[in-house]
């Protein structure tokens, strides 16, 4: 009996169902090129940086974090971010929903020349979270956030998720 429970749970995890912890993902997906910043280092007022949203503009559009610049992912352009921000020395944030898109784009960034790269670690989706605000396509905030895939959106526990 222990070996066919031994077996199931084998074969459940490689089938993508374990509960891995959101560092155990993140660890998962990104080398740590780009240094994380944490939800709360971001959120103190000392804190002065340029925010680049790494997600679709679909994903954009249902929330963001305030202020944050949409650079996308699948179609992203060094020539947007070089043309806005021409100080390379300038504080970046970039996210995503959790921080592996964002980590890429961070990657990007530094082999651009860019020197004070950090990716936002847990995302979108730990900034909700955490109870921070986020802002809809008009700059009202909302509730709703865009949870990219089914996969993910087990990593959203609060607000209200959005999937198209």
């Amino acid at each position: 009996m222990k070996r066919i429970f031994s077996s199931f749970l084998v074969l459940i995890s490689t089938l993508g169902f374990s509960q891995e912890s959101l560092p155990e993902l993140l660890k998962q997906y990104n080398d740590k090129g780009v240094p994380y910043i944490s939800i709360q280092e971001l959120a103190m007022p000392k804190t002065e940086a340029i925010l680049l949203d790494a997600r679709e503009p679909k994903e954009y559009e249902v929330s963001h974090i305030k202020e944050a610049i949409s650079v996308g992912y699948d179609f992203f352009d060094l020539k947007t971010v070089t043309d806005k921000i021409k100080d390379k020395n300038q504080p970046i944030v970039v996210y995503c929903s959790l921080g592996i898109r964002s980590e890429t784009i961070g990657e990007k960034l530094k082999a651009a020349g860019y020197t004070n790269v950090k990716n936002l670690y847990g995302g979108i989706f730990e900034w909700k979270n955490n109870d921070f605000e986020v802002y809809n396509s008009k700059n009202i905030p909302t509730d709703s956030i865009h949870t990219f895939s089914e996969e993910w959106s087990k990593w959203l526990k609060k607000g209200v998720k959005v999937a198209n």
